[in-house]
């Protein structure tokens, strides 16, 4: 539970939070740009 608090109510620990959401994010991004540009090449490639 200690590491908990410091996580939260530390400059540091919330430092952290903000890096570790900011990967999560930029994850999901990045996954959802993937996926959108191989659909549109496999339909690119179908057409012609």
């Amino acid at each position: 539970m200690a590491a908990l608090k410091i996580l939260f109510t530390t400059g540091t620990g919330l430092m952290s939070l903000g890096v570790i959401a900011f990967i999560i994010g930029m994850g999901c991004f990045f996954t959802r740009l993937f996926l959108r540009k191989m659909r549109e090449d496999a339909e690119a490639a179908r057409r012609g």
